[in-house]
């Protein structure tokens, strides 16, 4: 492979999980610092958190590009679910950081930690919170970009929970960790807060734990979605129905037979089997089924298209629906 080639892939690659990498790096570095001089535990928490990200958006960076390969000889259907494997390895990293974190929160209800260094613990917590909180509204907009739902304004945040589940996995394994880490940077800056002013020493380990149950939850989310992705999942209903259209929008198309659409990684891979007006010519029927597969492959979510092409039996096995993909 040239070195442009490899450029072209690491342009394509997920760019939120590149920033998010960045970012949280610098976080964890900023908040081990905090932690050392503070003795927080919420801020240890909020460190290891950190970490776990950075990590696990440089592993899902790295898969998501090259889940962008272009499918070769041994691997036909392509490298789409590379990403899906990568992101299993982040929950993992996620998962010990979490059994971490929780350790902590309980050694510290225990053995309650001095609180030291406020204005440090504060003013970091509140890099934690633009940082994070940046990287979540980018992540929010690449959400509607890919679910083609673009909204603006403050229509971005319920668009973005609405269309998480339509996202690429490395979208939403950011999206997931960076809620997670704006709610933790919250909740330890109240924490630091009232440990640092009142005797409620145990708040500091209750937030701890809480924060590291929080990354249990995203291991356990973002884990399920890229088991299903492993195996082979099959394209959401929206998704279908617009494939279905797309193909029944051709005048010469008079029902589908079969069809099938697998997700890998971010893409759609389609497999159908068409039924064309009877009478016509085979030459006929394969410019017709060529034609039909340019319009597909013309969609930037689906990769590769297989199809069938039988003559009308008369019998109705799909319901046409109105769309606005037409051929041109």
């Amino acid at each position: 492979m040239s070195q442009q080639s490899i450029w072209e892939l690491v342009k394509k690659g997920n760019k939120s999980s590149l920033y998010a990498m960045i970012g949280n790096s610098i976080l964890a570095i900023a908040k081990g610092v905090a932690f050392i001089f503070s003795g927080s535990g919420a801020m240890f928490a909020s460190a290891m958190h950190s970490l776990a990200d950075s990590v696990n958006q440089g592993f899902v960076f790295i898969g998501s590009v090259l889940s962008e390969k272009e499918p070769t000889e041994k691997f036909p259907t392509g490298f789409g679910r590379v990403i899906n494997l990568f992101c299993m390895i982040a929950v993992i990293v996620v998962s010990i950081m979490a059994y971490e974190t929780i350790k902590e929160g309980f050694h510290l209800i225990n053995h309650p930690a001095e609180v030291k260094g406020i204005v440090l613990n504060l003013c970091i917590l509140l890099l934690n919170i633009i940082i994070d909180g940046a990287i979540l509204l980018k992540v929010m907009k690449e959400i509607g970009e890919e679910s083609r739902d673009v909204r603006k304004g403050i229509g971005i945040i319920p668009g973005a929970f609405t269309n998480v589940t339509k996202a690429s996995p490395p979208t939403r394994l950011v999206f997931y960790e960076d809620v997670v880490a704006v709610s933790g940077a919250l909740l330890a800056l109240v924490a630091v807060t009232v440990s640092y002013f009142t005797a409620f020493d145990l708040l500091d380990g209750v937030v701890t734990i809480i924060i590291g149950c929080l990354m249990i939850f995203v291991a356990f989310r973002v884990g399920y979605d890229n088991m299903i992705g492993l195996i082979g999942v099959a394209a959401p209903k929206d998704v279908e129905d617009k494939v279905a259209n797309m193909i029944l929008q051709h005048e010469m198309v008079v029902d589908i037979y079969k069809m099938r659409i697998i997700q890998e990684g971010r893409y759609y891979h389609v497999e159908a089997y068409l039924e064309l007006k009877k009478g016509l010519q085979l030459s006929q029927a394969d410019d017709i089924k060529f034609e039909i597969h340019d319009h597909l492959t013309s969609d930037p979510d689906i990769s590769d298209a297989t199809l069938g092409i039988l003559e009308d039996d008369g019998a109705q096995k799909w319901e046409n629906g109105e769309d606005p993909y037409s051929f041109r």
